[in-house]
């Protein structure tokens, strides 16, 4: 006849069960409530529970696990920021958590899409060339891009000039730096969006004084008695 297990036995499954975290033991109905009242120990429960789902996702999205770590945090953050929109009634915890990662994975998606439009409006402003046409022109439209480039931070610059002139990616640069990939791309997007409006703003200027009078003056004459 096996004999029952010795005290010490149990001792030791007690120890095993205490090291395990409250959060990581409720269920996930217990979770979701706990969640949606406001207790952070349910949050920490939830991202050690489904982060590596919601990581895998967002990396098969993404291609760039730097980049997907990013969506993760910004998930949860959305997990905690939005609790009190999860509805049981409509589906699980899980359902939504990930529902919250595709929304945010598109996100992600977009604005890489709108620094892929901005790299490629102000690289050809830095890179033009005019092998035909007047190269006096294009000598002096580089000179004003790179003006215009040295007048950003200096982090900004920094991370335009190894996009531009090396033609590093962002998570190369993040890499070459040392800083988080979202402090790269928060550099990237505004040094982008204040180059661009320079630039606009100075070519357009310079466009308006070497035009003839009723180029500037539009359709002016048009209406004139």
């Amino acid at each position: 006849m096996n004999s029952l297990p010795s005290t010490r036995t149990h001792r030791r499954a007690n120890n095993v069960r205490d090291r395990v975290p409250a959060g990581d033991r409720l269920t996930e109905e217990e979770l979701a409530r706990g969640l949606v009242a406001g207790d952070e120990a349910c949050l920490t429960a939830a991202y050690r529970r489904w982060s590596a789902l919601v990581h895998t996702l967002a990396w098969r999205s993404l291609g760039d696990p730097r980049e997907a770590e990013d969506v993760t945090q910004q998930v949860f953050l959305g997990v905690w920021c939005g609790r009190q929109g999860y509805r049981p009634e409509r589906g699980t915890l899980a359902g939504w958590i990930v529902g919250i990662t595709r929304r945010k994975t598109a996100d992600a998606l977009a604005a890489r899409s709108r620094r892929a439009d901005l790299v490629a409006r102000a690289g050809a402003r830095l890179a033009r060339t005019e092998p035909f046409g007047d190269r006096t022109d294009t000598t002096l439209d580089q000179v004003v891009v790179r003006a215009e480039l040295a007048r950003l931070p200096s982090a900004q610059q920094r991370v335009l000039r190894l996009t531009f002139y090396e033609d590093l990616s962002q998570t190369q640069i993040a890499e070459r730096t040392g800083w988080p990939l979202g402090t790269v791309k928060s550099h990237a997007r505004r040094g982008l969006h204040r180059l661009h409006r320079s630039l606009a703003f100075v070519f357009d200027a310079g466009a308006s004084a070497t035009a003839p009078p009723s180029e500037v003056m539009g359709t002016a004459h048009t209406h004139a008695p």
